[in-house]
């Protein structure tokens, strides 16, 4: 449960940090679809970079190795290091899948607005909404 927590936190300030530079973008009169092109190129690398060096770190907890750096030994398979396992692969593996969608799912979400005012059905309701408004019955 902590891992998931933990997971959640890295992933939706990832997504926060991804957003917050698409408006900044939008704010400054840039075209919709090329701002979601820059902010995808300027936030994948601190994306990534973030995502693999938590990965990495955690790394010797999923495999259960122990530091210890008084007698400057490392061990694997200590019964202590056990408790961390799962939530350390939790992290390490949630990691991995929610930025692959970070990095993809968002980015379409944030054209999806412009995506569906193009499409047949939303042009239909469009039409239908205008041709029931008073003006259109008055007419």
């Amino acid at each position: 449960g902590t891992g998931v927590v933990a997971l959640a936190g890295i992933v939706v300030n990832n997504s926060i940090v991804l957003i917050d530079t698409f408006l900044r973008l939008r704010k400054a009169g840039m075209d919709r679809r090329v701002a979601i092109l820059k902010t995808s190129g300027q936030r994948l690398r601190p994306i990534l970079l973030t995502t693999v060096t938590t990965m990495i770190g955690l790394f010797p907890m999923a495999i259960q190795a122990s530091v210890d750096v008084i007698d400057r030994t490392i061990q694997i398979g200590e019964p202590t290091a056990e408790w961390w396992v799962q939530l350390s692969t939790a992290i390490i593996f949630g990691l991995g899948f929610s930025t692959l969608l970070t990095l993809i799912l968002v980015p379409v979400m944030l054209t999806l607005p412009d995506y569906l005012r193009q499409t047949a059905v939303v042009q239909f309701f469009i039409r239908l909404k205008a041709a029931r408004s008073p003006e259109a019955r008055n007419a």
